[in-house]
């Protein structure tokens, strides 16, 4: 043990002692300031969450119990160091907690502002068991990757001396760069190849700038740059260069994380009508084309009456995004419950403050247009829930005969995404599952293909961006030993 772990040891010894573990579990958990609802409602580019001052943080961590056996780590897919970054916030230093959570995570700021923690860190916080909130783990995430960036002091990670072996990453997205940040620490050139013009992947592309703001991500990204990763964005692998060109120029190692940005819908009556698209076609336009401005070059229709068929997070940004773009009355269409739909709690409390409308146990059948081709209605089944499905949800069954017709203008449809099939289709040998997944071992996120790894959506086929950033990490610590393997 060095010196630093050893100050590091007795200053939370310290904080220990320094308050009985039921003064610390009787003080209420923060909240959050937010937005008003009904003047962000109105705004699309101003973050609802505002974040904690330093006062409300310190107070947070004072909540954490510094637990011997921290079950919330194992609730989180990078593997962050939760108990020792949230008592550097208690004791005042903020720069330390953001260093802390730089050691695993590339993008805390992110990561604060988008993770399911109440399902991950926070699901596995020992204070639940005592009847009690969990630790607000994502606010002080946020807070300290906040303090960071707002302060101007921003840590950049050591980096091992270069190794000149040349790494390509296909997909800037929160696989991708996780990959990227852990293979620049161990010496690697990184390069990571973008299909669009801006990088991020769903990061910009899929998640509106009220949930999160495209300067946090390009921060972020501009930490990985300081690391020595590059970018190249405007090329698609596997059409504008192949996985060979990639092999043929020297990369030694490639990891694809290329996501899933192939829409699903539901071969129903009436999808062919204007006014009907995918939440991707939706969120991309509006987030990345500026589709919103009056004088854009791919304007989106604005709906007064508009429904996003869905009930996941993806459908929330979705039917937030269509109240801020002026409709007076936006949907949420979902044939399950609101106890079974995947969407984040808070997610659906925002929607609920700003005037979302919920049409639980209801199941689209028919979109139904006028002589123009544009949509004008949509036939509902009604539904009940019926017995708990493979997943544990309860399965939503037609009440027959019972329908209802709702006025429609525009229909947005978030029911699930595909992966990009391009480098699937485009390599020889790579296994690919009947739901075009990448085929990777679990334990390593190697294919078929051995210079080949996969992560994110590709594999999982729609997923969290912790989750992908916890294959990202994987597949760079795997790819490091199967590299030096060869060696």
């Amino acid at each position: 043990m060095n010196h630093s772990e050893e100050r590091a040891m007795a200053w939370r010894d310290e904080l220990r002692k320094s308050m009985k573990a039921k003064e610390r579990t009787d003080i209420p958990r923060v909240h959050m300031p937010e937005l008003d609802a009904e003047y962000r409602s109105h705004s699309r580019l101003e973050e609802v969450n505002l974040g904690l001052t330093p006062e409300m943080a310190m107070q947070e961590a004072k909540r954490c119990l510094d637990c011997a056996n921290p079950t919330c780590m194992q609730g989180c897919p990078v593997g962050i160091d939760i108990p020792r970054f949230i008592k550097n916030i208690e004791r005042g230093e903020f720069l330390e907690a953001a260093k802390a959570l730089k050691e695993t995570s590339a993008l805390p700021a992110v990561c604060g502002r988008v993770c399911p923690q109440e399902k991950q860190c926070e699901g596995q916080c020992v204070h639940l068991k005592m009847k009690k909130e969990a630790v607000a783990v994502g606010h002080l995430e946020r807070f300290a990757a906040d303090y960071e960036r707002e302060s101007g002091n921003i840590s950049v990670p050591e980096t091992a001396e270069p190794n000149n072996i040349k790494i390509a990453a296909v997909g800037s997205g929160p696989a991708g760069l996780a990959f990227a940040g852990d293979m620049a620490k161990l010496g690697y050139e990184v390069v990571v190849f973008e299909a669009l013009h801006e990088i991020g992947g769903v990061l910009k592309y899929g998640i509106p700038e009220f949930r999160l703001p495209n300067d946090i991500v390009d921060v972020e990204i501009q930490n990985l740059q300081a690391m020595g990763v590059h970018f190249v964005t405007n090329c698609v692998v596997g059409k504008t260069i192949s996985i060979k060109d990639l092999e043929d120029d020297g990369f030694k190692g490639i990891f694809v994380a290329s996501g899933a940005g192939l829409p699903r819908f539901m071969n129903i009556k009436g999808e062919n009508l204007v006014g009907v698209m995918s939440s991707n076609e939706y969120l991309t336009r509006v987030n990345l084309m500026d589709a919103a401005s009056e004088d854009s070059d791919t304007p989106v229709f604005k709906g007064k009456k508009v429904a996003i068929i869905g009930g996941g997070n993806t459908a929330m940004d979705s039917v937030r995004t269509a109240r801020r773009l002026g409709a007076e009355r936006a949907m949420i269409v979902y044939r399950r419950s609101e106890e079974e739909m995947p969407a984040r709690l808070e997610e659906v409390k925002h929607a609920k403050e700003e005037g979302i409308d919920f049409l639980t146990l209801h199941n689209p059948i028919e979109y139904i247009g006028n002589e123009q081709g544009r949509v004008t209605h949509m036939l509902l089944q009604v539904m009940e829930l019926g017995e708990p499905d493979a997943s544990g949800r309860r399965s939503p069954v037609e009440i027959p005969g019972k329908t209802e017709l709702i006025e429609v203008d525009e229909v947005v449809v978030s029911v699930g995404v595909s992966p990009n099939p391009l480098i699937p289709q485009s390599v020889e040998g790579l296994e690919v599952t009947k739901w075009g997944t990448v085929v990777v071992n679990n334990d390593t996120m190697q294919s078929a293909v051995p210079i080949i790894f996969a992560g994110g959506d590709i594999v999982r086929g729609g997923a969290t961006v912790i989750l992908a950033m916890g294959d990202g990490r994987k597949a760079a610590k795997s790819m490091d030993e199967w590299i030096k393997s060869k060696n």
